[in-house]
C-alpha cells in the first residue's frame, strides 16, 4: 500500500472514529435530559472533631434546587420559581458551617429523638422514670441541647433525586432508652414535591417523634415578614398550651378563634390579637389536630401562599398533627445569607409530627416504639405557583 493510500484510509477511520463518539455523547446528553436531575456534592466546612461537612444539592428539570448538609441534616437552601419564573430561596439559613454551630434556632434542621416540647424533661416507660435535659426553660424541647440537629449524618446519594441519611442513636443518648437507628430519605420529584421519608428502629422501648424545622420566607426576600402570607390548616382543633408551652391535655376547637385558619386566612390579621393563646406563645406556636379518621394515609393537610411572588407550598403527610410557628423569636440578632438580619418574623415554620408532650399525655396519639416495631411517617411539601 502507497504512503498516500495509507493516509487516505488513516482519515476514514478517523472520521468513523469521531462520528461514534459524537454519538455515543449525544446519547448520553440525551440520557442526562430524560432523567433532568442532577446531585452535585462541594465542601461546607469542618466540624471540631474533625468530620468533613459535605453539601448535596439536587436540581430537578424544572430548576427547583434543594442543599443539604450532613451536619444536622440541615436544608440550607430551597430555590423555588415565582410567578415571573424568576428563581429564589425561600428558606432561612447561614452561609457557613460557623454560624450553625454558633447559634441556630433549628434552621432547616432534622429533629430528634422528640420533636415539640417534653414536660420537665421526664416521663415514665413500664413504671420507669426517665430524665432529659431541659434546655427549653424547665421544659425538655426537640431531643435536647444535642438533639439530632446537631449530629453528624451520613449521608449517601441513593438515586439522581433523592438523599439518604442514617443515623444511630445511643441508648442513653440525651437522656432516652433504646439504641435508636434513623433513616430519613430526601427526594425532590419533577414534579416540584419534597418528599421527607422518616424511619426508625429500636432495640428497647422508646419514645420518637421525628420532624423538620426549616424556616419558609416564599417571597424570597428575607428582608420582609411573613404576616402577609396567607396560610390554610385543614383542622377543626389545636392544642392549648401553659404558660411554659406545654399543651394543658384539652383539645380546643379552633371556630370562632384566631386559630381557625380552614380557609385561606392572612397570618398576620388576627397574630396581635388579645387571645390569651397567642399571648403565651408570642404568636402561633402551637399544634394543630388533624381528622383522627384520616391517620396513617398521607392527604393534604395545609397551604401556605405568599400572594406577593405567587409561591404556594401544599403541605402532606401521615402524622395527627402540624405544629406552626410564626417566627416570634426571632429578634434581628441572627445574621443570616448574604449577611441579611433575620428580624421578628421573617420566617415560619410548619412541623408535621405527633403532638408535643404525648409521653406524659394518655389522651394523644401513642409515640412509644417497640423492639421488632418501626417507625415510619412520610411528610410532602409540594411547590407551585398561582
Amino acid at each position: 500500500m502507497n504512503r498516500l493510500a495509507f493516509i487516505s484510509l488513516l482519515s476514514i477511520a478517523t472520521l468513523i472514529g469521531c462520528k461514534k463518539e459524537k454519538d455515543q455523547n449525544q446519547m448520553e446528553d440525551k440520557s442526562s435530559t430524560t432523567t433532568g436531575s442532577t446531585i452535585t456534592t462541594s465542601d461546607f466546612g469542618t466540624l471540631p472533631d474533625g468530620k468533613e461537612v459535605k453539601m448535596y444539592t439536587l436540581q430537578n428539570e424544572n430548576g427547583t434546587s434543594l442543599s443539604v448538609i450532613n451536619y444536622g441534616g440541615i436544608i440550607t437552601h430551597l430555590k423555588t420559581r415565582d410567578k415571573n419564573g424568576e428563581f429564589n430561596d425561600i428558606v432561612l439559613g447561614y452561609d457557613s458551617l460557623s454560624s450553625y454551630l454558633k447559634s441556630s434556632p433549628y434552621f432547616g434542621a432534622l429533629i430528634g429523638r422528640y420533636g415539640n416540647r417534653i414536660a420537665k424533661g421526664k416521663f415514665t416507660l413500664d413504671d420507669e422514670l426517665y430524665t432529659l435535659p431541659t434546655n427549653d426553660g424547665t421544659n425538655h424541647l426537640h431531643g435536647g441541647p444535642e438533639g439530632f440537629d446537631k449530629v453528624f449524618w451520613d449521608i449517601r446519594q441513593q438515586s439522581d433525586s433523592s438523599l439518604y441519611l442514617t443515623y444511630e442513636s445511643a441508648d442513653g443518648e440525651q437522656g432516652y432508652p433504646g439504641k435508636l437507628s434513623v433513616a430519613v430519605t430526601y427526594s425532590l420529584s419533577s414534579n416540584d414535591e419534597l418528599t421527607i421519608d422518616y424511619k426508625a428502629t429500636t432495640d428497647k422501648k422508646t419514645v420518637v417523634n421525628l420532624t423538620q424545622h426549616t424556616y419558609f420566607n416564599l417571597t424570597g426576600d428575607p428582608t420582609k415578614s411573613i404576616l402577609d402570607h396567607q396560610l390554610r390548616i385543614d383542622a377543626q382543633q389545636f392544642l392549648p398550651v401553659d404558660a411554659t408551652l406545654i399543651p394543658t391535655g384539652e383539645l380546643q376547637p379552633v371556630a370562632n378563634t384566631p386559630f381557625d385558619f380552614n380557609t385561606l386566612t392572612t397570618i398576620g390579621e388576627r397574630i396581635n390579637n388579645e387571645n390569651e393563646q397567642l399571648k403565651r406563645g408570642r404568636g402561633y406556636d402551637h399544634c394543630w389536630v388533624f381528622n383522627p379518621e384520616s391517620n396513617g394515609s398521607v392527604r393534604k393537610v395545609a397551604e401556605l401562599v405568599d400572594p406577593s411572588s405567587g409561591r404556594v407550598v401544599e403541605v402532606l403527610t401521615t402524622e395527627p398533627g402540624i405544629q406552626f410557628y410564626s417566627g416570634n423569636f426571632l429578634d434581628g440578632t441572627l445574621v443570616g445569607k448574604g449577611g441579611v438580619n433575620y428580624n421578628h418574623r421573617t420566617g415560619l415554620c410548619l412541623e408535621t409530627q405527633h403532638f408535643p408532650d404525648s409521653p406524659n399525655q394518655s389522651n394523644f396519639p401513642s409515640v412509644v416504639l417497640n423492639p421488632g416495631e418501626e417507625y415510619a411517617t412520610t411528610t410532602i411539601y409540594k411547590f407551585g405557583v398561582r
